[in-house]
């Protein structure tokens, strides 16, 4: 069974996400031949002043995202 992490903000709606789960399980399933069944998602939301990209968190190079 294909287990895939999702790391992303927080902050997405529903619409969005479901949208995501949609398309990563196609690609899955279409890569790997696995069933649909098969394929398990997670979605991991991180607070952007958890998330840092060189030295500077995205809350301060995000601020308005």
């Amino acid at each position: 069974m294909p287990l895939v992490r999702i790391d992303m903000w927080a902050g997405q709606g529903p619409e969005v996400k479901q949208a995501l789960v949609r398309n990563v399980t196609k690609a899955v399933v279409d890569a790997v031949g696995c069933p649909v069944e098969a394929v398990e998602i997670l979605i991991c939301e991180q607070d952007k002043a958890n998330w840092a990209q060189g030295g500077v968190t995205h809350a301060e190079r995000f601020p308005s995202r």
